[in-house]
């Protein structure tokens, strides 16, 4: 009976948090529009030509318009996610969201009213506009969150795991406000009684250990109506991209397992060539100082090249900025940069904090070699080595290699090889130019984390970049 209650009061906060976040996104989306709308007015009441134009039913459109981008884009870059995103990445998505419907509200604006010479005008009114959404928007943000890790409780976890070790506890203790992990057993454990173990449970969560075991906790969770939290295996990631089909009374997955479409490809070789120029060009300026202040340091050179691996396993020369001494490998035994590694440079510490090392590689993606979004290229050496230890991991060469991708949005620089593969994976399986799009947003969010550049522990495997 004790157990039940506990269980029914667990369910009663876990809903409790879902509901602070839905009352959290619609004051956000209230702020935001009315701020809009308050700049809006002022520019149509301040212009006698265009007051008379407009009408109650234009205003609730713009309005409307409004709520409804600022919501798509906001949702697309998880802006409504408050205490499960970090603080610093979500408040880049909403200054990032409010910079693109502000942007879109120009055209808008200019057309409702029908004069698009009007457009430097509402430029200036809604850059303005967007500043100062920014900085409320901001604030706003950090009282929700903070006032969320005040208010909710976090989730009891129970975790079963089995020989892989990749901190998981450690990580979900990282994250007090979400996760606090309670018990921790081996699948083996000679006292585990599973099926009591999970009735006195709230949460469980399982990773690594065999599927006839993980099997029964499902089944188990789901009669018990219990939270289940599982590390997928590489074949439940591929499985999961399955198409669901009926052959008469027989349920099916279908998993075509096909390459990329033609379509596909030649679309996003159009993307990448047309934003690779574009970042080439806007970028140049930087691209100048970055050199000048590469070679002031140490006047070596400015660049760095090395032999790396993309699609069907074919070779090429990586470009990036110089971050490391010269002859940094001289002893010949390659490894990736360490958290404190001395072989950086002083200007090298700043552009890989901020991944600006790695925008020559601009020209790669011209030359065909890389795209702007794919899993990034690992160096020969290591494709071997993590090759040995995980056959699978050659599946990453599907795909060109990428500028950024789905293991650098969601993953850190010093991830393990399986944890690299599996979040690769996740973008290979389900790919769209959407998905596309969603990480190279997502690619800028994560400029302000600080972790997501933290170098292998000394002496640790990488890729080096």
């Amino acid at each position: 009976m004790e157990t039940g209650a506990r269980a029914a009061g667990e369910k009663k906060r876990i809903r409790f948090r879902y509901i602070y976040r839905h009352i959290c996104s619609v004051i956000m989306i209230l702020v935001a529009v009315s701020m809009f709308l308050y700049a809006w007015l002022d520019y149509v009441f301040g212009h006698s030509h265009t007051g008379h134009l407009i009408g109650r039913g234009s205003i609730i459109l713009s309005s409307i318009l409004y709520m409804i981008l600022f919501y798509v884009i906001g949702n697309f870059l998880h802006i409504f996610r408050i205490g499960i995103e970090r603080i610093a990445k979500q408040t880049a998505g909403m200054i990032m969201t409010l910079i693109i419907t502000d942007l879109t509200e120009i055209l808008i604006s200019a057309a409702i009213i029908n004069d698009f010479g009007s457009i430097l005008d509402f430029t200036w009114r809604y850059a303005l506009l967007c500043i100062c959404q920014s900085v409320f928007m901001a604030v706003l943000m950090f009282f929700m969150f903070s006032l969320y890790k005040r208010l909710i409780k976090p989730i009891p976890v129970t975790m079963i795991y089995g020989e892989y070790g990749n901190d998981l506890e450690l990580k979900m203790n990282l994250i007090p406000q979400n996760y606090q992990v309670e018990t921790s057993i081996h699948y083996d454990d000679p006292s585990l009684d599973l099926p009591s173990l999970i009735e006195k449970s709230v949460s469980v969560l399982i990773y690594d250990v065999p599927a006839e075991f993980e099997h029964t906790v499902i089944k188990l969770c789901f009669e018990k109506d219990r939270r289940l939290y599982a590390v997928p295996k590489i074949a439940d990631i591929i499985l999961k991209s399955s198409e669901n089909i009926n052959v008469m009374d027989t349920p099916l997955y279908l998993n075509r397992n096909l390459e990329m479409s033609l379509p596909h490809r030649i679309a996003k070789r159009f993307i990448d060539i047309v934003l690779s120029i574009l970042g080439l060009i806007v970028l140049s300026p930087l691209f100048l100082v970055i050199a000048i202040a590469v070679k002031a340091e140490d006047k070596g050179p400015v660049f760095f090249t090395q032999e790396r691996v993309t699609r069907k396993g074919k070779h090429f020369r990586i470009i990036k900025f110089r971050s490391m001494i010269v002859d940094a490998e001289k002893d010949g035994s390659p490894r990736a940069a360490g958290m404190k590694d001395e072989r950086i440079t002083k200007v090298g510490k700043v552009i890989r904090k901020y991944r600006m090392d790695e925008l020559p590689q601009f020209i790669n993606i011209i030359a065909g070699d890389m795209s702007i979004v794919g899993p990034r290229p690992e160096r020969i050496e290591n494709v071997e080595m993590y090759t040995r230890d995980i056959p699978e991991f050659i599946y990453r060469q599907k795909v060109k290699a990428g500028l950024t991708g789905f293991a650098q949005v969601y993953g850190k620089y010093n991830t393990t090889a399986l944890d690299k593969l599996k979040l690769d994976l996740m973008y290979i399986t389900n790919y769209s130019l959407i998905l596309d799009l969603q990480i190279i947003f997502e690619t800028v969010k994560i400029l302000f984390q600080k972790d997501s550049s933290e170098g292998f522990p000394d002496g640790d495997a990488g890729n080096g970049g």
